[in-house]
């Protein structure tokens, strides 16, 4: 498929256009955007700063990447935007670029899906396979692992590290780190439980998930000092891959500090 580029668009005569782009009408797209080959801008698209649209991506109608981030110390650095291969962004979607205070780089991963009127804040960095319902909003320098769904009108606060295949419930208040394929829901968002559907989804065996959901019973809703339960964690299931996933993200120094498992034990939440 050749290249097209509807007349009404504007595009800077450096910015690097792949085979079969379609720029739609009234896109905007700056001088040092990069877009990969067959990917979509169908109309009133703004694509701007250095900024990395990968293949087969396709953007609707008032979304932008690229712009600056709405951070008072930001004073116009050069800073980076990227945005996975094959991944829909759809409309009023807003996605800023980074900070010097940051990493310097906000990252949507492959095949993602954020529907409309998400926003994805500086220095973010959200993995592949991600799937974030309309109306989510997060702060800067937040972290989403692969896989994650993140329910619609859910809050999350900056630095927040959400782990891979964890799901965040609808109009969640995520103040606080949630564990790789952990499910949480409420304002403010607490432990539900592990996203056993997902798991399943993902194909882990009943015995996989067995085991992962005692080492979670151990360590959120145990006995005793919570560091002590996950030193137990450790030695009782090392081998499996599951609970090192797990515990290889509680031992990361936090920022926010990890959500926490209320009393009720209702660890079959999808």
């Amino acid at each position: 498929m050749d290249t097209s580029i509807h007349p009404s668009a504007v595009v800077a005569a450096t910015a690097t256009i792949g085979a079969g782009v379609r720029i739609g009408p009234f896109c905007c797209v700056g001088p040092e955007v990069v877009i990969g080959d067959g990917a979509e801008l169908l109309s009133h698209v703004v694509v701007d700063g250095r900024t990395r649209i990968g293949e087969a991506a396709r953007l609707y109608p008032f979304s932008t990447v690229g712009m600056a981030p709405q951070d008072l110390k930001y004073a116009g650095e050069p800073t980076e935007t990227e945005l996975g291969a094959r991944t829909v962004v759809r409309e009023h979607v807003t996605i800023h670029r980074g900070t010097v205070t940051g990493t310097g780089i906000t990252r949507v991963g492959a095949d993602c899906l954020l529907m409309a009127v998400v926003h994805v804040a500086h220095d973010c960095a959200i993995g592949d396979g991600v799937v974030i319902a309309n109306n989510v909003v997060m702060g800067g320098h937040v972290v989403i692992g692969d896989n994650a769904v993140i329910g619609g009108a859910a809050a999350i606060h900056q630095f927040v590290r959400i782990g891979r295949a964890a799901m965040i419930g609808g109009v969640s208040g995520v103040e606080a780190d949630v564990i790789p394929f952990g499910s949480v829901v409420g304002n403010r968002a607490w432990l539900a439980g592990l996203n056993i559907i997902g798991l399943r989804r993902r194909g882990y065996d009943r015995t996989q998930i067995h085991t992962l959901r005692a080492a979670f019973r151990l360590i959120f809703r145990g006995e005793g000092v919570f560091a002590d339960r996950v030193e137990e964690a450790r030695r009782t299931w090392s081998d499996n891959a599951l609970v090192a996933e797990m515990l290889a993200f509680i031992d990361i120094p936090s920022r926010r500090g990890l959500i926490r498992a209320a009393v009720e034990d209702e660890d079959d939440a999808a």
